[in-house]
């Protein structure tokens, strides 16, 4: 394997041409079950194999998509396997509670990263941290990242990716102790829409949307009783696919409360299309735009309608919910923050507006590079088109003025 990784230093594009096959690690899902020394329960396994099956035959994985592949796929089995046996060993984890947590969603790139990075200044919010979710473990009071070693851990693999997949950094600006995204807990059991962002997995996709996010979203809560031990707060949760997941959401948390982020599509769609680009290509060897540029159109004029309906539902009361807008929350973001708190009362102390404040001056724009708009052309998408068919969620949320 010393060879292998020598090779890879050389660059995934060069490493394919060069790294034979018998070097590649094995991606048979019982090898790895095997391999990483964990006992996953029917739903994972069942979830693992459609994933596997998925990637091999409708993935040109490259050599550093194969072997990333193979360390995703040890390291989640693995860490599943310490939060259920944590479980095992303390039974009273289960019975913390997680009480109304806050899940914001809405478009991607219409700044919920960056409503989820301001909330989490607040020490009394309790957000998973990219970090934890690839070495779980609670974070304790006064916490300081830069003395961690998994917290440099990560940095490192986060530069590391980034060097791979160009724009990553302008595209989504993270650390190691960022806020992370739920998919990225859900991927513990493989029932996650990560897996679409990064690889081609149409069968994969289509049998998790029949599936369903139920046993996703128990471990969810494993996971959360899990992080929160010893670390009392409120949980604050962000993840546009939420959008497709409410139903699980609702029955695992039905007490849940929501911030919905709106942006008018037209403006994101490219840069929905741009990031899922960036992050397949450190994996895959070939990338269709034009495939690209349709699945994302299609997922989120569904998303849109899904949001219009989740409006009308009888079950989700309106004082559990909360509308904003992009440009609300780009140019008087603390007056944001004080809507969502109100809304839910929530005390908003002068230490928290404090902290939040320092974010700002430190990342104006949340962090986010400025560049030339990104061309729906690219993508093959015509703006007219997609125009006619996001009318309706651009009249109820889009106005002139605000959400």
């Amino acid at each position: 394997m010393n060879a292998l990784y020598r090779a890879l230093r050389l660059g995934f594009v060069a490493a394919d041409a060069v790294v034979p096959k018998s070097w590649l690690p094995g991606l048979e899902p019982d090898v790895l079950i095997a391999a990483s020394g964990s006992n996953p329960g029917p739903d994972a396994r069942e979830a693992l194999r459609r994933l596997m099956a998925s990637i091999m035959t409708e993935s040109d994985l490259s050599v550093f998509g194969r072997v990333s592949l193979h360390w995703d796929v040890l390291r989640l089995l693995r860490n599943a396997q310490t939060v259920e046996a944590a479980h095992r060993v303390s039974p009273a984890l289960a019975k913390a509670p997680v009480s109304q947590p806050l899940f914001i969603l809405g478009l991607p790139r219409s700044g919920t990263t960056f409503l989820h990075e301001l909330m989490a200044q607040d020490s009394e919010s309790l957000v998973p941290r990219n970090w934890q979710t690839i070495y779980p473990a609670p974070r304790p009071a006064n916490f300081n990242p830069l003395n961690d070693k998994r917290v440099q851990a990560v940095d490192r693999q986060l530069r590391i990716f980034a060097g791979l997949a160009p724009g990553f950094s302008d595209l989504h600006p993270i650390t190691a102790d960022s806020p992370q995204e739920c998919t990225e807990i859900m991927a513990h059991v493989f029932q996650s829409l990560r897996f679409d962002a990064t690889h081609r997995v149409p069968s994969y996709f289509a049998w998790l949307e029949a599936h369903g996010y139920l046993q996703a979203f128990r471990f969810h809560k494993q996971f959360l009783q899990f992080l929160q031990n010893g670390a009392p707060g409120r949980w604050v949760l962000k993840c546009p696919d939420h959008t497709f997941t409410l139903d699980a959401i609702l029955q695992v948390y039905p007490d849940a409360r929501f911030v919905i982020v709106h942006r008018n599509p037209i403006a994101v769609l490219a840069s929905v299309a741009r990031l899922t680009w960036v992050l397949r290509k450190p994996f895959l060897r070939k990338i269709d735009p034009a495939e690209i540029g349709a699945q994302v159109s299609e997922r989120w004029i569904q998303g849109a309608n899904l949001l219009l309906d989740f409006d009308r539902r009888a079950d989700v009361a309106a004082e559990r919910k909360i509308h904003i807008h992009y440009d609300e929350l780009a140019g008087a973001p603390l007056a944001v923050i004080a809507r969502i708190y109100a809304r839910f009362g929530m005390p908003l102390r002068a230490e928290a507006l404090a902290a939040m404040s320092r974010l700002i001056a430190a990342k104006p724009r949340g962090g986010y590079a400025r560049h030339a708009p990104y061309s729906l052309e690219n993508f093959k998408l015509s703006q007219a088109a997609l125009q006619q068919r996001f009318v309706p969620y651009v009249r109820q949320y889009c106005r002139a003025g605000g959400a």
